[in-house]
């Protein structure tokens, strides 16, 4: 990847103008721009074939001023120690600005999980546990689901860790199985979270909850946004979804149950009757009032930002804007709501999943809803706060609520 686009050095440059705005010392800058601690290992995996492959895996621990890391595991071909990095400083930002007690961790295998079998899978994860199991803990750091890992997947790390422990800890890992510890309402919670703060960003734009709205991505976040924007606004016309395979477009709109299922079926969005192919990058620039950029790193840049005529751009992936668009789009009356506000609804409900297993007592699913509705609008209201306040884009905004967060803790803990 060019240095441009390092997710780290983009990350790391919003840090930047952050503590530029807020004026932090030069200490407190320096330990918040990188990780307190990171891992890097192998994993030797004995194949179905009977041979022996060896994966790179990572744990990155950025920052624990707040409460234990917390962040998930992603399983994919093009994994880097810089991804990670990039990731766990998100999740920083992210716990800070929904305000829940817990600091950022980041973790990851390199590897093609479309070409390992189950039992291979199993073998992976169990590897990946039997690594870094010393430095995991509900007090310590508590990994997640993310790309291409599964509640099966955590289940096999929950038993792994417990078996070589020799105790019950189910809070040790989230996003399992319900009859493992799971919480309710945790597959939805990254895309209903953004759509929560999408209905709250409608109300204080004056946008129409009822205008056109497209999805880039249509993985669990993008499949459940397209689901509950409706749902949650009580209106709104899908007119484009995109995977990998490409995208579709109807200007008329669509049925989104129609489109999950037959993804589910297809394993693709393209064919799906009634539509016309879009590319990716097409579908970014479609005039809709809510854009949801639900797919990987770097898709709007200085290169395309001026074609983006969203009105809102919900962010539900990681970091999908550069800090060159960022500018671009805050000039062009583009209200995006960043990543680490947008998509925190799967952390704070992985959250409440570790409070849940900590104490052995599970919520319902209407408690669940109504604790994440009320944390991310609040979430969203700080935010907005701080933007019309400092005049600054909402990504600079957001990360001026959880630096000051951060850097608060880390002073009263006397680190800097």
């Amino acid at each position: 990847m060019s240095e441009a686009l390092n997710p780290f050095k983009v990350a790391q440059a919003q840090f930047d103008e952050a503590a530029e705005q807020l004026g932090l010392e030069s200490s407190m800058r320096e330990l918040l721009r990188w990780p307190r601690r990171e891992y890097k290992f192998t994993i030797p995996v004995r194949m179905d074939d009977g041979s022996t492959q060896v994966f790179h895996g990572y744990r990155v621990q950025y920052n624990d001023a707040r409460g234990p890391t917390k962040g998930g595991l992603r399983w994919h071909p093009e994994e880097t120690l810089d991804t990670v990095r990039a990731l766990a400083a998100w999740m920083t930002w992210k716990c800070a600005v929904v305000d829940i007690p817990l600091g950022g961790g980041k973790g990851g295998v390199t590897c093609d999980p479309k070409k390992l079998s189950d039992g291979e899978k199993e073998r992976l994860a169990r590897g990946w546990i039997r690594v870094v199991a010393r430095e995991l803990g509900e007090h310590r750091d508590v990994p997640a689901p993310d790309v291409y890992t599964t509640p099966q997947i955590m289940a096999w790390m929950m038993d792994e860790y417990e078996t070589m422990v020799g105790r019950s800890h189910p809070a040790v890992i989230t996003g399992k199985p319900l009859p493992l510890g799971g919480s309710q309402g945790r597959n939805d919670a990254t895309a209903r979270g953004g759509v929560y703060t999408v209905r709250e960003a409608c109300k204080a734009l004056g946008v129409d909850p009822n205008g056109a709205y497209a999805v880039q991505g249509f993985g669990n976040a993008g499949q459940f946004a397209a689901l509950l924007h409706e749902e949650i606004l009580g209106g709104g016309t899908l007119v484009a979804v995109s995977d990998t395979s490409g995208g579709i477009y109807n200007p008329d709109g669509m049925d989104p149950k129609e489109i999950v299922d037959y993804k589910l079926k297809q394993g693709k969005v393209s064919g799906f009757p009634g539509t016309k192919p879009i590319s990716n990058e097409e579908l970014l620039e479609l005039d809709v009032n809510v854009l949801y950029p639900s797919a990987l790193e770097n898709v709007i840049t200085a290169d395309n930002a001026t074609n983006i005529k969203a009105k809102i751009s919900c962010e539900l992936a990681n970091g999908p804007t550069t800090p060159e668009a960022d500018e671009i789009l805050f000039k062009n009356g583009v209200h995006v709501i960043p990543d680490f506000l947008a998509n925190a609804g799967g952390v704070t409900v992985s959250y409440f999943e570790q409070v849940q297993g900590t104490y052995n007592y599970y919520w319902p699913l209407a408690e669940i809803h109504e604790k994440l509705d009320a944390r991310m609008t609040l979430a969203y209201q700080e935010v907005r706060a701080m933007q019309q306040e400092m005049n600054v884009h909402p990504r600079l905004a957001a990360y001026l609520v959880s630096v000051t967060r951060v850097a608060e803790a880390v002073k009263l803990r006397g680190w800097v």
